[in-house]
């Protein structure tokens, strides 16, 4: 047993523990042992519930002979991507120089300065043409270090020098775009869609597989875009995948993708990401029943005895001894009784709890009574997550498993994100705490108004000056640079301060050139973008949610919904958050303000005086 693995805070790492390869976790320590021994660095990336990482597991990394080769000639780097998002980001960039096809597993050499000069995906355990066998790789890798080190240094560093010329030519101050800009994206992005069966394909041809595309979704939906019929696309794709096989209707949710066009063959694996995301999909598609059933899900399957919610669900369980991908969601109800379900990948992250904490709170809001379960699984993640995923130093970290805190450093996304949903959260209860929480969660990264990560960012890679901040482009959650633009947009629109507005525009503008061009993998920065473009709309009940005019004000869309009793609006002011000050219940009834731009009309207690 590889105690290096064992120990981990990521079950992907514990799961190849009992392999016979001599696993290092990411860290400088396994760099330092290649530089030793003048050896290169084999690292390998994956996740818990990535199929094709289980298939290459068991037909490589298991087997003794294969295992031999890697011990001898290359230390070997095992990465969870969900854990170090950073690492996985810097090292996809690296691969695309010698593969277009990029996914995990991702199989990457380096020199042990951490200089790439070679990578791949999956490898079979035996020839299978066009691509050969893994240990056939091993040996091309070994024979070209110990024959043509000179070539493949020179290969790592002309690389290196090639990535670090493309980061910095990128723009850094394009301006804000405008909405006639964004509405010109949202009609591209319009135009891509499969009008046979919704949603988009993953690249040119429509027989792609087929992803949720959750941040592109949310981007059509924006409110103030001025693209009627983008909404309708959103939604189209939303209840064509509901009708479909991505959806399992025992425990509700959505798998990860389809690999036809009509969202047939589904690749089995939930993800905490995606549903959360479809939660708010649903809840500005206006159909509260998916929001509730993936709801359902989160809470019913994922959310862990600490409150937290894990990170996915496996593919694969075992049935009639045997592993079996999918087999067990093809069952219907009765069908599942007596099989223990797929696996879980238990590990809190901070940024994709964030996403279900707020998805969790706007649905909490709009369903109603039924709401109540919701929030109060929204309030008991937060508190999971604020109290476990911080180190003993007291920052912030990526995330957690058992309550053993990863050594892996938070990112820009595990700050934005988890800022949002708790600058969610405070709406949608009436409790400062949580928008406090999450300004401070923001300020932590604002040094002089430009937006840096505590810390620096992963410690390995900058010292081996790797480009550190992940991808501006979207993943089945918003980019770093998007979800953190979200986090402070949240809180500008709870009054905190201009100085939030700034951070996001300033985020957003790095952006846009490049966001406008390919809007289907910017969908969160450009909804943003949109949000910047026009004046907000957001609305104050000083009452119980459960009053008349608190049910008016849960169907009405608008950037904040925010429930508080006359005490809680006092603090929320008291403590510098300007949307809250001078609200108060007139004669003692419920009363509601609704703002737009922070500029109010007169308090209504009727009901029907809440324009839609």
């Amino acid at each position: 047993m590889n105690s290096r693995l064992a120990e981990s805070s990521s079950p992907y790492l514990r799961a190849h523990a009992d392999n016979p390869v001599a696993w290092f976790a990411w860290g400088p320590e396994a760099f330092a042992e290649a530089a030793r021994r003048g050896v290169p660095v084999m690292v390998s990336i994956g996740y818990a519930t990535c199929h094709w990482c289980h298939v290459m597991a068991r037909e490589s990394f298991q087997d003794a002979a294969t295992a031999a080769v890697i011990n001898e000639g290359f230390v070997a780097v095992k990465v969870d991507r969900e854990e170090h998002p950073d690492v996985d980001a810097a090292y996809l960039d690296a691969a695309s120089a010698f593969t277009p096809h990029l996914g995990w597993p991702l199989t990457v050499f380096t020199t042990p300065e951490g200089r790439v000069f070679y990578a791949g995906t999956y490898w079979p355990g035996e020839p299978r043409p066009p691509l050969p066998a893994f240990r056939e790789v091993l040996s091309a890798v070994r024979e070209a270090w110990t024959e043509r080190r000179d070539e493949v240094e020179r290969t790592g560093a002309a690389l290196r020098q090639a990535l670090a010329e493309a980061a910095s030519a990128a723009s850094d101050a394009a301006g804000l775009p405008t909405l006639d800009d964004l509405a010109d994206a949202a009609r591209r992005l319009v135009g891509r869609e499969d009008r046979s069966y919704g949603g988009f394909a993953a690249g040119p041809g429509l027989e792609n597989p087929k992803f949720p595309t959750v941040p592109a979704l949310r981007f059509l939906q924006a409110s103030a875009l001025p693209v009627p019929e983008a909404p309708a696309v959103a939604r189209r794709a939303l209840e064509a995948m509901a009708a479909s096989d991505l959806h399992d209707p025992v425990d509700g949710g959505f798998f990860r993708y389809a690999t036809r066009r009509d969202w047939t063959i589904p690749h089995y694996e939930r993800m905490l990401t995606d549903n959360a995301g479809l939660i708010e999909v649903a809840l500005d598609a206006g159909a509260p029943e998916i929001a509730a059933d993936v709801a359902r899900f989160l809470i019913d399957v994922l959310q862990q005895p600490t409150g937290g919610f894990a990170a996915a669900q496996d593919s694969e369980s075992i049935i009639d001894g045997r592993r079996d991908e999918g087999g067990y969601y093809a069952r219907d109800a009765h069908g599942r009784v007596g099989l223990a379900p797929p696996a879980l990948d238990g590990k809190i992250v901070t940024a994709w709890n964030g996403l279900a904490v707020g998805a969790l709170a706007r649905a909490g809001v709009a369903l109603g009574d039924s709401g109540e379960r919701l929030l109060e699984a929204a309030r008991w993640a937060a508190e999971a997550v604020l109290e476990t995923n911080i180190g003993d130093e007291g920052m912030l970290r990526r995330a957690s498993l058992d309550e053993i805190v990863s050594r892996a450093p938070a990112t820009l996304e595990d700050y934005g994100s988890l800022a949002r949903g708790l600058a969610l959260l405070a709406a949608a209860t009436g409790e400062v705490r949580y928008a406090r929480a999450a300004r401070d969660l923001v300020d932590a990264c604002l040094h002089d108004d430009v937006v840096v990560v505590p810390g620096g960012g992963d410690p390995v890679l900058v010292a081996q000056g790797m480009a550190v901040g992940g991808s501006d482009a979207d993943g089945a959650s918003p980019s770093p640079a998007a979800a953190f633009a979200g986090g402070a947009l949240a809180l500008w629109h709870l009054g905190a301060g201009e100085r939030y507005r700034d951070a996001a525009a300033s985020l957003v503008a790095r952006v846009a050139p490049t966001a406008l061009e390919q809007p289907l993998g910017h969908g969160a920065m450009l909804d943003v973008a949109v949000a910047l473009a026009a004046p907000p709309r957001q609305l104050v009940v000083v009452g119980a949610p459960g009053s008349a005019l608190g049910e008016a004000a849960r169907s009405i869309r608008a950037d904040v919904v925010a429930f508080v009793t006359p005490d809680q609006a006092e603090a929320f002011a008291a403590d510098g958050f300007s949307l809250f000050e001078a609200k108060s219940a007139q004669g003692g009834l419920p009363t509601a303000y609704d703002c737009r731009g922070f500029v109010c009309r007169l308090p209504v207690t009727d009901p029907a005086q809440l324009s839609t």
